[in-house]
């Protein structure tokens, strides 16, 4: 099955640069509703409000962390199948084991390019 490239996709980093490079390689993989917001909290009351077909999040984020939020989002019975992929510069073996652990879906080590973003984003959603 194709991946749904106009589904939206929400982007969530407390550092706006950050936010503009995944938004960029994300258009450039050909998604097309990109909404982005800078902590997890956010990003909860925005996913409330709109379906989301995937979530990239940072992990470290205050007062919300990606972390907190993937949890928050794996115990919420609406939300808990929506994918989520944790982008962060932790590359420490059991940061990942605790991503894993928490619900994330796949684990992208900053920094990164398209490529690595479209390979990790054709294993959570298929092949596109």
């Amino acid at each position: 099955m194709a991946v749904d490239l106009t589904m939206p996709v929400l982007v969530v980093d407390d550092y706006a640069t950050m936010t503009r490079i995944i938004s960029n390689l994300l258009r450039q993989l050909g998604f097309s509703t990109i909404d982005v917001t800078t902590d997890g909290g956010t990003a909860l009351r925005m996913m409330d409000e709109r379906v989301y077909g995937l979530v990239v999040s940072d992990w470290n984020m205050e007062p919300v962390s990606g972390l907190d939020l993937v949890k928050a989002i794996r115990a919420d019975d609406k939300l808990n199948d929506t994918p989520f992929v944790m982008v962060t510069a932790e590359a420490k073996p059991e940061n990942v084991i605790t991503a894993k652990l928490a619900g994330v879906d796949s684990y992208i080590v900053k920094p990164f390019n398209a490529e690595t973003l479209k390979r990790k984003l054709s294993s959570v959603l298929g092949r596109f």
